[in-house]
């Protein structure tokens, strides 16, 4: 489905991933330890390191409120779930062993993929004519406080499938099984009468291949013993390049580390698929195997079956391991082999650089059984220059005899993806992170005489030109393709684009109908602007086939202010009827009136920014007089200072708080500035990082300045604070612009860049290319700058490439060399996110008492030690490059960082 916002809507195939502390939820305990504090707890400093702790009441009260529903909408749209979540997890449950195999943490005792959330019930209501929802059915019949996960719809919605884990008499989970639910009685029974068939739910866990059979990936019942690791080693560990390949990879974590480790992950990975009735019948087909992937055609004929294969590699993670894709029968019969993919060790780091061979190897969603696919033509490496870079394949699923494919569409960018109607219309997206173009081709599939159009061709920076995505329809074989749409007395060909509505006042979210033909529009829907933020988040009038009548169109949209909680609505057309089918109580009615504002203002080299301005109920700065105030903020690349100066986000938008967020300071009277802009700007073939440090304490000056201009914040009393690159970004800011604030709160970042040489975040030059830059730009080398209070929060299993804990470890370390005031706190068995109840609380503990302690009591020289120099030092802050290239040569190790540092916090009623 084309959604715009999906705040409390699960997709129709529910998959909680691995737990956050926004998406989890169960009535955890603290230990005995742990006590309300209050303010003169926090001046005895005889019990800061004694257990966990917890947070004032007006803070520990929101993150204990209980979440809302998760929902799904029926295939046929004429019932809706509520799948009930609980509040944070117990540590314990964290606490349970796993292994870490190839980039992945698994839970041996439920073979599955560790720190994975739960349902813990399911409501069935029907929606009635009038569009109102009606009782709730109880899906019942397995086992009282049972675990819930992958909840799916048959393709007819008459059943549910879901898997259930019950708790153990050891305080662990029992490994999956699977359930199948009658949707009219809520009646649930397990899918195996064997209690001995269980889930393997490590990669791929099962798909529906029609209304009354599923595809299972089971835990084979030949698996024997666990390997045992030996006692003692048959040899050294060994690794070579004597091939002299070359090979740079980011700094991947959790990989394979010896034999007994590639024994273990196929242990564990290895599933016996089961092809499973309704009725009871049971047929295993094919051979034990890691499958990843489970794809029915459109027709239910054929399946395609990806799985990975030996020789592992000890150096990158199993996404790059050999990768088979087969085409099979739905019974199980091998068709043909598609390709046998090599490991990937040597995929270039250079952005928009990708895997030789096929890959994204698809259904066509408006046919039967047609396969598509995309090849290289570059060898993967964005950094060489060809054209096409990129072409599209199809193909019947069992072509004729010497039929080859046929090429689809050919690419100078890279692929991103089509969006498919029917034989005379198809969208494919191309793209190119260097330049920020991205481009929307319209083709015609079927008609080889009709020439390839560009639809849009725009920078993904500018998000006031993007028009919209199109909107989805389901079809009667549970595929999504383009919606047509017919207007009373018109030939034209219309489609439907969903927008996010960017202005320079906030976003607009709109419908508009767009002529393929002409490309004329005509907006049909827009969102409230004055008060509230609506969005468009699914098409409901999609039960019949073929092209949908405009005025019979029904959506389902979200609806929001400052002050009330999103609500989900019906709209009809013709006449735009709004029908509320939630009430979902106020999550922190203590906030209920607190004052939002976006405000706007602008950088001292001409660049505007933007923030999101939070004072608490009933403030007012006139007769209140300045607040202290907790900056909160991620720094971003731009190639334009155009587009870094474009507002994001609606004033009208509700403010979600997860578990972590800086806004739960509201409820300590603070003053919050959330989200500032950082934009770091490398405008044609300047590389924004090489002015990263400049560009971020001029965007900070301009935020301080802006926050005191206006009086709310008291210019002594100003926090900074970040996770992830927000750290980093922390950490940086008490090195290079100490003048601004009085102290920092730096969670799970990255503040050595030098243990990063292979690029980082947006940096795709390495250390040997950019060795000034990475230096430059690690507060690490800039450690005996930092003067100002900085608290250090990390998890000990931060497994996010490039935030090794030790990253936290050794920037401690050397703060702490230095004299600086500072404080570390590690956080067991919590990994870059943090989960556990115990963890959150303590984080949030400290967290307020650091603020109390070094913000809300600060003067002018908290922190400073009586180094009166240290404002001056601003002026001469750079050391010289000679010596922080000889610091650097002594920092550095392995190489770590994704593509992307930061695991963002989902608003607490967010999956």
């Amino acid at each position: 489905m084309a959604t715009s916002r999906l705040r409390n809507l699960a997709p129709i195939s529910a998959l909680p991933a691995e737990d956050s502390a926004a998406a989890s939820a169960t009535n955890g305990t603290l230990s005995s330890s742990a006590a309300i504090t209050t303010l003169a707890d926090y001046e005895d400093d005889s019990s800061l390191g004694v257990g966990y702790r917890v947070p004032p009441p007006e803070i520990k009260d929101i993150v204990d409120a209980p979440p809302v529903p998760a929902l799904s909408f029926s295939p046929l749209r004429d019932k809706i779930l509520f799948l009930k979540r609980r509040a944070l997890p117990p540590l314990s449950e964290l606490a349970r062993p796993e292994e870490k195999l190839a980039g992945v943490r698994i839970d041996g005792k439920s073979n599955c993929r560790s720190r994975m959330s739960f349902y813990t019930g399911i409501g069935i209501h029907r929606i009635l004519p009038d569009d109102t929802l009606g009782p709730e059915t109880e899906v019942h019949g397995f086992p009282e406080g049972a675990k819930i996960n992958f909840v799916t719809w048959s393709p007819d919605g008459r059943h549910l499938s879901f898997s259930i884990r019950v708790n153990q008499e050891d305080g662990d989970s029992s490994k999956f099984r699977v359930w199948i639910a009658d949707v009219e009685t809520g009646k649930a029974r397990p899918l195996f009468q064997s209690p001995d068939i269980h889930l393997n739910a490590v990669f791929e866990n099962y798909v529906w291949v029609d209304d009354s059979s599923l595809l299972v990936c089971t835990i084979p019942l030949s698996r024997g013993a666990l390997p045992k690791k030996p006692l003692v080693p048959g040899g050294p560990k060994i690794q070579s390049n004597e091939e002299k390949n070359l090979i740079q990879v980011r700094t991947f974590q959790d990989l394979l580390k010896d034999e007994y480790d590639e024994d273990l992950f196929d242990y564990y990975a290895t599933s016996q698929l089961v092809l499973a009735s309704l009725d009871g019948a049971t047929k295993e087909i094919g051979p034990p195997a890691v499958y990843t992937s489970l794809d029915p055609s459109p027709d239910h004929k054929y399946v395609l079956i990806s799985s990975i294969h030996r020789p592992y590699s000890f150096t990158v993670p199993c996404g790059r391991f050999p990768k088979k894709v087969e085409l099979w029968k739905a019974d199980g019969q091998l068709v043909r082999e598609l390709c046998d993919l090599p490991l990937a060790e040597a995929i270039p780091i250079a952005f928009n650089s990708v895997r030789r061979g096929k890959r994204s190897i698809n259904w066509r969603s408006d046919k039967p059984s047609t396969l598509y696919w995309v090849e290289t033509q570059d060898g993967g490496d964005a950094k060489v220059e060809v054209s096409p870079r990129d072409i599209v394949y199809t193909q019947p699923a069992e072509p004729l005899e010497g039929e080859q494919p046929a090429i689809l569409h050919k690419l100078d960018l890279r692929y991103g993806g089509i969006s498919w109607c029917d034989d005379s219309l198809a969208l494919v997206y191309e793209s190119w992170y260097k330049t920020r173009k991205i481009r929307t081709w319209l083709i015609s599939p079927g008609a080889e005489d009709v020439a390839p159009r560009i639809l849009f061709d725009r920078s993904s920076e500018d998000v006031y030109s993007d028009p919209g995505s199109p909107m989805l329809r389901r079809t009667q074989a549970g595929t999504y393709v383009i919606a047509r749409v017919k207007r009373e007395n018109d030939e034209g060909r219309y489609i439907i684009l969903n927008g996010s509505g960017a202005t320079p006042e906030g976003n607009i979210p709109f419908l508009d109908l767009f002529d393929i033909n002409s490309g004329k529009k005509e907006r049909i829907w827009e969102s409230d602007k004055e008060k509230y933020y609506e969005s468009v988040v699914a098409l409901m009038s999609d039960k019949e086939e073929g092209d949908l009548h405009l005025d019979q169109l029904k959506i389902l949209t979200s609806k929001e202010s400052k002050t009330e909680n999103t609500q989900y609505h019906f709209v009809g057309w013709p006449d735009k009827k709004l029908v509320q089918i939630t009430n979902f109580p106020h999550p922190y009615p203590q906030l209920g009136s607190l004052q939002k504002e976006m405000i706007r203002y602008q950088r001292k080299d001409g660049v505007q920014l933007t923030a999101t301005l939070y004072l608490p109920p009933g403030y007012n700065p006139s007769t209140d007089g300045p607040l202290p105030c907790l900056v909160w903020s991620y720094p971003g690349e731009f190639k334009s200072k155009d587009a870094a100066g474009q507002v994001r986000g609606s004033p009208n938008e509700f403010p979600g708080i997860g578990p972590t967020s800086a806004l739960l300071w509201l409820a300590r009277r603070f003053a919050i500035l959330s989200g500032p802009t950082i934009p770091i700007i490398g405008e044609g073939d300047e590389e924004a990082n090489d002015r990263y440090v400049e560009q971020l304490v001029a965007s900070a000056e301009a935020a301080v300045d802006e926050v005191i201009r206006r009086g709310v914040a008291h210019p002594k009393k100003i926090a900074i604070g970040g996770h992830s690159y927000g750290a980093f970004m922390t950490a940086n800011l008490l090195a290079h612009a100490p003048h601004l604030f009085c102290c920092g709160i730096a969670r799970s970042g990255a503040y050595n860049r030098t243990l990063t040489p292979f690029g980082f975040q947006n940096e795709d030059r390495t250390l040997w290319e950019a060795t000034n830059t990475y230096v430059e730009m690690s507060p690490f080398m800039s450690a005996n700058k930092i003067k100002k209070p900085i608290l250090l929060i990390h998890g000990e299993e931060d497994n996010n490439s490039g935030t090794l804990t030790m990253q936290s470890d050794r920037f401690f370390t050397a703060l702490k060399g230095h004299g600086a005031l500072c404080r570390l706190v590690i956080l067991p068995h919590e990994s870059h996110g943090y989960t556990a109840r115990e963890s959150i609380m303590h984080v949030l503990w400290e967290t307020d008492r650091w603020l109390h302690k070094y913000c809300v009591s600060s003067s002018s020289d908290a922190g400073l030690d009586h180094d009166t120099d240290t404002v001056k030092e601003k002026e001469n802050k750079e050391t010289t490059d000679t010596e922080k290239k000889s610091v650097a040569t002594s920092g550095g190790g392995s190489r770590e960082e994704s593509d992307y540092e930061e695991v963002h916090s989902l608003p607490r009623s967010s999956l």
